[in-house]
């Protein structure tokens, strides 16, 4: 090489190197103007504004805002929410265990964890919160209340309440307790040989629970498996990475997160021995199975190795990680995208390429790239999991849906349990009609009121005739078709029965017996879960599904 091109070279070299370090440079000096900028914006107003403000709300609030124009992901976590958010990625505080919650104004029990502190004084779900340690709650929100129920443990708390049928409030004095809620809400046979174990979280044993409930399920005579992670919005990645390994042979890739820093990058494989890599496999997903879920439904379709089963998954590609702060407070900041096996990202909204108005928008199926199973089945990145099966779900209807949100179905539940005392066999637990009829009576009763949809189309069309000046002309149309409206409504309860009385018998058998007696009933009329069942149930339609068409 002469030595004219070798000084090329160099000066080529020169030029990068100077056009990368001003680059940087340039992007210091923008930071540390901005944050200058901001310092000497924030004095300003702190000087200056009209009325006193709060510092830490403002600053909070100008985070809360900058955050939210990344992703829905990255949080501030100022120090007074530390617990909270330790007790949501790992499931374990000091308390008496139960959730509260507020139906109808009212500060009520609405699960007490089982073989915990509450559970075992004998707390019952739908208990109305009248005072802890003498300090009355009405009117308080639940996490001020919530902070009253917690403490260290071993300590006692005093809990007065009031319950349905009894004439006087009942005190409990509980002693608290470390707690830590499970991953795994129910496991059981289903058709003599068709194992079933509801997940509900990934916190941390998750994987373990899974096995530990897989082992027994087969000691009992399971030969095929339903996983249902439907409604589960994921958690700890290696607690999703340990689930895969149950099914999949050692030393495979799960998961490949790739994000700026490099040297973060990591490819996760199974680490320990399987417990079974022949048993049939089927995995329940829906719209709320999000991030660790997909990872674990994503790994086993990428291999083949359970069909999918139900509709398709939220699409959360991205990962998280905690960053330590100043005086305590940690940023949850997104740092990567994760890939499964066969190398999709199933992110489905893009953050970072907002449209004119500035929001995220879903990724056109356009631009999703199709990528291939370990058999050579077709699967696509950028919209979450495609099931193998869809199972569609009706909307509820509006009645229904208001008596849900309104917390009658769980209030006329809570009156049940009081007022029938013997638990019924929640295997064949259903209302009579009878039972109903009392049902919508109490309703009466209670003053409800809803809006349908039509109800509302119906009133703008009035208020676009009036304000058009059409409404002489046409009233009397109007009046009919208002009437008619109406005549519809007062059918609703009668009309949607069906949909209605499944979810009540739902939540009684809730209030008895928990999230068993919830699915005992549930599992019985769940469309997803006799797919799943008449699927194990030929082998030679679960084979096919999983073969390169």
């Amino acid at each position: 090489m002469s030595k004219k091109v070798k000084w090329g070279l160099a000066l080529m070299l020169l030029l990068v190197i100077s056009l990368a370090f001003r680059s940087r440079s340039e992007r210091y000096f923008e930071i540390a103007k901005n944050l200058d900028i901001f310092a000497t914006l924030f004095k300003e107003v702190n000087t200056f504004y009209v009325d006193t403000i709060n510092p830490s709300k403002l600053i909070k609030t100008g985070i809360d805002g900058m955050l939210q124009s990344l992703d829905p992901y990255t949080d501030y976590i100022p120090e007074d929410q530390i617990d909270n958010f330790r007790i949501s990625t790992t499931g374990q505080y000091a308390g008496i265990g139960a959730l509260i919650g507020i139906i109808n104004n009212k500060t009520v029990i609405t699960h007490p964890y089982r073989d915990f502190p509450a559970f075992k004084a004998g707390l019952r779900v739908g208990d109305e919160l009248v005072a802890v340690d003498g300090k009355l709650v009405n009117g308080k929100e639940t996490g001020e209340v919530s902070s009253l129920l917690k403490g260290q443990p071993k300590t006692e708390v005093e809990v007065k309440v009031k319950r349905h049928g009894s004439k006087q409030d009942l005190v409990f004095k509980i002693k608290r307790e470390k707690i830590s809620v499970g991953n795994v809400t129910h496991a059981t046979l289903l058709d003599k040989n068709v194992g079933y174990i509801h997940l509900e979280d990934f916190t941390p044993g998750a994987a373990k629970e899974i096995a530990a409930a897989l082992l027994d399920l087969k000691g009992k005579g399971a030969t095929s498996l339903v996983l249902d992670l439907r409604d589960n919005p994921g958690g700890l990645l290696n607690e999703a990475v340990n689930i895969v390994s149950l099914f999949i042979p050692k030393g495979r890739d799960v998961v490949s997160t790739k994000g700026k820093v490099e040297e973060w990058n990591k490819t996760y494989h199974t680490l320990n021995a399987p417990i079974d890599t022949e048993l049939p496999l089927v995995v329940l997903i829906n719209e709320n199975s999000a991030s660790a879920s997909e990872i674990v439904a994503g790994a086993l379709q990428d291999y083949d190795r359970a069909v999918l089963i139900g509709r398709k998954t939220f699409g959360k590609g991205l990962v998280q990680t905690t960053r330590g702060l100043a005086y305590n407070a940690q940023l949850k900041v997104t740092t990567a995208k994760y890939y499964i096996p066969s190398g999709r990202c199933i992110q489905a909204i893009d953050y970072t390429n907002r449209n004119a108005e500035g929001l995220a928008e879903k990724r056109a199926d356009s631009l999703k790239r199709e990528f291939e199973t370990k058999a050579g089945r077709n699967v696509y990145d950028g919209g979450g999991l495609d099931p193998d099966f869809i199972i569609n779900q009706s909307d509820w209807a509006a009645v229904t849906e208001a008596l849900l949100m309104g917390g009658h179905i769980f209030e006329y539940a809570t009156i049940f349990r009081n007022e029938n005392e013997p638990q019924p066999n929640l295997q064949n637990f259903t209302l009579s009609d009878q039972q109903y009829s009392q049902f919508t009576t109490w309703l009466n009763n209670q003053n409800f009121k809803y809006v349908t949809n039509i109800e509302k189309d119906t009133r703008n069309l009035l208020a676009s005739a009036k304000s058009e000046r059409y409404y002489p002309e046409i009233e009397a149309q109007l009046k009919l078709l208002q009437k008619k409206v109406e005549s519809f409504k007062s059918g609703d309860l009668t009309l949607h029965k069906e949909e209605i009385k499944d979810l009540l018998e739902q939540q009684i058998a809730f209030h008895y017996n928990l999230s068993e007696g919830q699915a005992a009933v549930a599992l019985r009329k769940d469309q997803t879960v006799h797919k799943a069942i008449a699927l194990l149930s030929d082998s030679s339609a679960y084979n096919k599904v999983l073969s390169p068409r």
